[in-house]
């Protein structure tokens, strides 16, 4: 089906301003779909009120509301441009709330508006906890046993009926807020009268808990021709319990067999087809890890945080892809940009790991709880792109720009008293990593670390290879010891992501004399490219990163320099924290346009921040 020519002009709602659990992403994607708009001659109208995102910048949009998003400012607005459709997938919790309050109020049939995409059914069903669990059986995909309820006494009669521990989730919240495993009454009964509180139908969900599962998320795309495809899938470093946003996640899954993951994969197109879903979702799941059983935990009938990290860690263009579809195309219709060649119905094939760390300011808040659950409290994350796990994990260490040197090699304070340690494996916080690091070092078994955190044994194997790194270069003499030695293990540490600085502080020598000797030895970092076919096809992408997992570069750095091009770096900000969030994204790629206004050839990026 091409594109829906009665389609001339679309409003798109963005975010407002950023919160936890709602950042830079939804700007991303928001600039995404207005691209995507402007290219098929569609006049676009944005309403969002923050004016430090690059969507709200002249350049995107043809006319932007600098207002309030809630029902009375859309609503005039709507009066005022009468567009032919609305874009609600694009700005998060906020617009979807809107758009279901904009469909119950009668103010969507009033003016004649289309809801392009999704269909407001389907988010309605995807925030409705009882109506989703509804859904998810008929999809064929297993949810956990729940009860939808919406007074405080019924709460508890549910609560009595279950027994504890228990999951409680909210209705039309973001960011998990409210939402939490309780262990007995009382937390239940004060978490209860939060959560129906802060959701906006007064509905919570008490469900039965699966804390320790794996935690997969599989981000899915389907078109009005019914065409599926997964985009990418990707696994939670941490088990079912902890948000999604306050998790390590890798991208691809790691330890999942072809078994179960083609399962997965399976249950993912059911849902989306199920739902209705135009465009891009997010579905999220909990894995038994010692049998096959799997529930469904949440979908996302938007672009989210996830999606962005997707996006970014496969090349592909989740948003601007969405949004084309929302407009009438389908998928083979559109071209994948970066072969020319392929369709945009296509899966990814990634040959590296992607890998997302959040970011927490919690150090700058007096007598802050500090432990970290399925409420969001980070403010920011970033991602790092490798060969290895190692390589990934310490990159994305480094980035947070925290401090520390990496996964180990750091002037961290350590906890005395065993039990206390375990405690915090149990209860995890912030610094939860570095603690699983500590463990290892206090000589705890890694049977006993797993029971303690459920955080798969694959990954804390790898946990373990650094360290035994760590071990064996503290054993090194710079003086003494071999040439061959120590470039056998100064080529396996860069390989598993040590820096220079790192070695240099564990082998308690300068830095300058790591780099000399790695530099002796030509052990250098590699340009690769990221081209979402694992060079099944040729493909020309200017999306890199750097690896010392390689053998060459992908990029021919000779014939650039005899060509002689003008070549400009821009640094970004990196991860967003408490006094720098995406208003320097904006600088930056204000920034980037000015370059090529004024002819610069090559105007070249340098960030880490998946939300960007």
């Amino acid at each position: 089906m091409p594109l829906d020519k009665s389609i001339k002009k679309a409003l798109v709602l963005g975010s407002g301003g950023i919160r936890i659990g709602q950042a830079g992403e939804f700007d991303y994607s928001g600039s995404q779909v207005l691209k995507a708009l402007k290219e098929e001659g569609i006049e676009t109208i944005l309403i969002n009120p923050n004016i430090a995102t690059i969507q709200t910048d002249p350049v995107l949009s043809d006319k932007v509301y600098l207002l309030p998003i809630n029902v009375k400012y859309v609503e005039e607005i709507i009066k005022k441009e009468r567009p032919d459709g609305i874009l609600l997938a694009f700005g998060g919790q906020t617009a979807l709330n809107v758009g279901v309050e904009l469909s119950e109020f009668g103010i969507l049939d009033k003016y004649d508006i289309r809801v392009l995409g999704t269909p407001i059914e389907a988010i309605q069903v995807t925030e409705d906890r009882d109506l989703f669990v509804k859904a998810m059986i008929q999809s064929n995909a297993k949810v956990c046993r729940s009860t939808a309820v919406t007074s405080f006494k019924e709460a508890v009669r549910v609560a009595k009926t279950f027994g504890f521990p228990l999951m409680l989730r909210v209705a039309y919240t973001l960011g998990g807020r409210g939402s939490g495993i309780v262990y007995n009454m009382n937390e239940f009964e004060k978490m209860a009268k939060k959560g129906l509180a802060q959701s906006r139908i007064n509905q919570i969900l008490i469900e039965e808990s699966i804390w320790g599962w794996k935690e997969i998320e599989y981000e899915v795309v389907r078109d009005s021709e019914d065409n599926c495809f997964i985009n990418c899938n990707m696994e939670n470093f941490d088990p079912v319990g902890i948000h999604t946003g306050e998790s390590i996640v890798v991208a691809p899954s790691q330890t999942l067999t072809n078994e179960e993951y083609q399962m997965l994969r399976s249950a993912s197109i059911r849902v989306i087809r199920n739902l209705g879903i135009i465009g891009e979702c997010n579905i999220q799941y909990g894995l038994d890890p010692f049998s096959k059983e799997f529930r469904v935990i949440e979908v996302n009938a938007r672009l989210s945080r996830s999606s962005a990290l997707a996006s970014k860690a496969t090349g592909y263009p989740l948003a601007y892809i969405a949004a084309k579809l929302a407009i009438g195309y389908t998928l083979p219709e559109l071209k994948n940009k970066i072969t020319g060649i392929t369709t945009a119905c296509f899966e990814p094939a990634l040959d590296y790991l992607v890998l997302k760390i959040p970011r927490w300011d919690l150090p700058k808040f007096q007598k802050v709880d500090r432990h970290i659950s399925s409420q969001m409290k980070s403010v920011g994350e970033v991602m790092a792109i490798g060969r290895t796990f190692e390589e990934v994990i310490q990159k994305a260490i480094r980035m947070l720009d925290i401090g520390m040197k990496g996964l180990v090699g750091n002037d961290l304070e350590i906890i005395e008293d065993l039990n206390e340690l375990k405690f915090e494996l149990k209860n995890p916080t912030d610094l939860r990593i570095f603690r699983i690091v500590e463990a290892f070092n206090r000589g705890m078994d890694i049977d006993v670390i797993y029971d303690l955190t459920r955080i798969d044994k694959w990954f804390l194997y790898k946990i373990q290879n650094i360290i035994e790194i760590e071990q064996n270069l503290n054993k090194l003499n710079f003086l003494t010891t071999p040439e061959k030695d120590k470039k056998f293990w100064l080529l396996r540490a860069k390989r598993f992501g040590f820096s220079d600085g790192q070695i240099a502080k564990i082998m308690d020598v300068d830095t300058i004399k790591i780099r000399q000797l790695r530099k002796k030895h030509h052990i250098i970092p590699y340009t690769k490219r990221i081209d979402t076919l694992a060079a099944e096809w040729p493909a020309i992408t200017n999306y890199l990163y750097l690896t010392y997992s390689a053998s060459e570069h992908d990029i021919d750095y000779q014939k650039e320099f005899e060509e002689n091009l003008k070549k400009v770096i821009v640094l970004g900000s990196g991860t967003y924290r408490i006094g720098a969030s995406v208003e320097f994204d904006w600088g930056s790629v204000n920034c980037l346009w000015g370059l090529k206004n004024q002819g610069v050839d090559q105007a070249i990026i340098i960030n880490y921040n998946p939300e960007t």
